[in-house]
């Protein structure tokens, strides 16, 4: 019975922060270290301030993926490990049509979200078994699939491999 009367207060309290808020909102979990990603924007699961903010445990929690391909920047082809930016976006609840990606050094640039849905798109946090470091394209790069598709290895598309990623913004 205790169990039951905590379901509606939860239920009481998820209603009333929606209707304070005017919109249906799901707040996100608050990271426990540092956050190095936010996502801002367009998109459901934000908290009030419009925004979903995550640490790395929280975006090694999303489902793992791997690639392996040459880069225009590393020699070789390397093997890279992250997450599927289509499975972020869904997981914020992505309401848009671009992305603007931003790095560390307010390098930005826009990308249709239909990229991520076309493309598999990793947001690696790991290179060769390694993590990724802020010294070297860390602790997040965005990674195409250059050497499964000829039109990848376009220098337009080399421009939004973004390292050293730090804010996605949903539009």
């Amino acid at each position: 019975m205790r169990g039951f009367f905590f379901s509606i207060l939860v239920l009481m309290s998820s209603c009333f922060s929606s209707a304070v808020h005017g919109r249906d909102m799901v707040i996100p979990p608050s990271p426990k270290a540092p956050p190095i990603l936010e996502v801002r924007g367009s998109a459901s699961r934000v908290d009030a301030e419009g925004a979903a903010q995550f640490d790395m445990e929280m975006l090694k929690a999303l489902p793992a993926a791997r690639l392996e391909t040459t880069t225009a920047v590393t020699d070789g082809v390397r093997r890279f490990k992250g997450f599927l930016m289509r499975d972020l976006l869904a997981h914020v609840g992505a309401q848009g049509t671009s992305v603007t990606a931003r790095a560390l050094n307010d390098y930005a640039i826009e990308i249709a979200i239909e990229e991520f849905d076309r493309f598999d798109v990793l947001v690696a946090y790991e290179m060769d078994g390694e993590p990724l470091l802020p010294s070297d394209k860390g602790p997040l790069w965005i990674v195409y699939p250059r050497d499964q598709h000829a039109e990848l290895q376009d220098i337009r598309f080399d421009y939004r491999w973004v390292w050293q990623l730090r804010w996605l913004e949903i539009r």
